[in-house]
């Protein structure tokens, strides 16, 4: 049986795109889209292609505790085994991330730790970069904790910083990494025996 995804994207839901385009029947399958966002492209993107999808958020859930048991009601109905945040701009509420505690995954597009933390998303976190001199930047993917981008690292992809890079190209090769990485790791998650528990202690 695949192990089953639920992606959870705010924007255009790119990241949800590359891993429903790697999915195979031995190993994963995308069996959920929710977004806080309406009108997103990963919500539009999920309509196209016949995945279930919510729209779940502050409008249709005021009460953040209502909200929370939403999104664990969504992933329970649809029996997902794994859950990949992809561009979603707000935190696992705390009952989803108890009840599917070391099976979340997140993919930033930075080398954590550098780069991470509240507000480093988007544009920001290359700024950041090309303003630290770095000259290797990069995505990872790691484990969601209760705090932003602070949980053990699963895995990297380098992507070297260009001396005439801009946030707006830096961020374009770093995508294109996410694009190879988190397929790769999810992949490995579900059909190579990496057990995300083994790294709480990384």
């Amino acid at each position: 049986m695949p192990l089953k995804i639920a992606v959870l994207a705010s924007h255009t839901g790119t990241n949800l795109r590359a891993l429903h385009a790697a999915q195979r029947p031995d190993a994963f399958t995308v069996d959920l889209v929710v977004s806080n966002n309406g009108s997103s492209g990963a919500l539009e993107y999920a309509r196209e292609h016949g995945i279930p999808h919510a729209h779940l958020s502050g409008r249709t859930h005021p009460d953040a505790d209502a909200l929370d048991q939403a999104m664990l009601a969504a992933l329970r109905r649809h029996d997902i085994d794994l859950i990949v945040t992809a561009g979603y701009m707000k935190k696992v509420g705390p009952a989803a991330l108890a009840a599917y505690d070391g099976r979340v995954l997140n993919v930033h597009p930075a080398l954590l730790p550098r780069h991470g933390g509240q507000g480093m998303y988007g544009l920001n976190v290359h700024r950041a970069v090309l303003e630290a001199g770095d000259t290797v930047s990069g995505a990872s993917v790691h484990l969601v904790t209760a705090e932003y981008d602070e949980g053990p690292v699963i895995a990297r992809q380098e992507v070297p910083v260009l001396p005439a890079d801009t946030p707006e190209s830096l961020a374009e090769r770093v995508l294109a990494a996410e694009h190879i990485l988190l397929p790769a790791v999810v992949h490995d998650v579900a059909t190579r025996g990496v057990f995300l528990s083994d790294f709480r202690d990384s």
